[in-house]
């Protein structure tokens, strides 16, 4: 939805559901202006947008309709994009940034990220401040990394991209208090998680991770997807080898 185009399905879901601006901004805990700019066009951060969907229980992509988001059966999905590649930048800054307890990377490599100088320096300004981040990255020398390597048609270029992945790790993140480990872990999805959101990289065979689908989830009380991914992060991690 184009800045400055009043949201009518968002005022719509406030009228059924008999909320007005000022109860919105006190369950929301933001001044009443901000809910007016919402309904007059502007786009809510992510958590917003979660807390005003629950709140007036409509789907996230019926307020928004013609972004990344689109209606999901299963109410954990906030969006679903074919391939990495995919994903907004916007949406990647947006998940790291609004981490303020814990941030989680579970991948081969992740290059794209470690070269990506604004989001690693948002990774290390959030280890600086006091998020607990954890980065696990594949070991260059372990067999699933080359069979990953292989399955993508690239060979020995694998376990080069996961070297120089924990290189510029060691040099931006690690300094500032992120955690590193390696992992010899047979990965069939990639997860980065920040607190309640995490996007879900499923790997496919012959394709490498870029061409791959992604989950966009947010953890609800009732819900079983975001805990199944975060549950078999905490296990990769307590088996990985700590990076010094």
């Amino acid at each position: 939805m184009p800045s400055g185009t009043e949201n009518l399905a968002l005022r719509r879901a406030l009228s059924a559901a008999r909320l007005r601006e000022h109860d919105v901004a006190e369950a929301l805990r933001v001044d009443t202006k901000t809910v007016q700019r919402w309904l007059a066009g502007r786009r809510p951060q992510p958590h917003h947008r979660w807390a005003l969907a629950d709140l007036v229980g409509v789907h996230e992509g019926e307020l928004w309709p013609g972004g990344p988001v689109a209606p999901a059966m299963d109410p954990e999905v906030v969006a679903v994009y074919p391939h990495r590649s995919s994903v907004p930048h916007e949406v990647w800054r947006e998940l790291f940034a609004g981490a303020g307890e814990q941030v989680g990377v579970l991948v081969y490599s992740g290059l794209f990220l470690a070269e990506d100088v604004e989001l690693m320096h948002l990774l290390a300004a959030k280890a600086a401040g006091g998020v607990d981040v954890r980065i696990l990255l594949g070991d260059p020398d372990a067999e699933a990394v080359a069979r990953r390597g292989d399955d993508e048609g690239i060979d020995g270029a694998m376990s080069a991209k996961t070297a120089n992945a924990l290189v510029l790790h060691q040099a931006v993140t690690a300094p500032a208090g992120a955690q590193l480990r390696r992992h010899a872990t047979v990965l069939y999805t990639s997860l980065y998680r920040a607190d309640d959101a995490m996007l879900v990289n499923h790997h496919v065979v012959g394709l490498p991770a870029a061409q791959a689908p992604v989950l966009h989830l947010r953890r609800r009380d009732d819900g079983r997807l975001f805990p199944t991914y975060a549950a078999a992060f905490e296990r990769v991690w307590s088996a990985a080898t700590p990076v010094s």
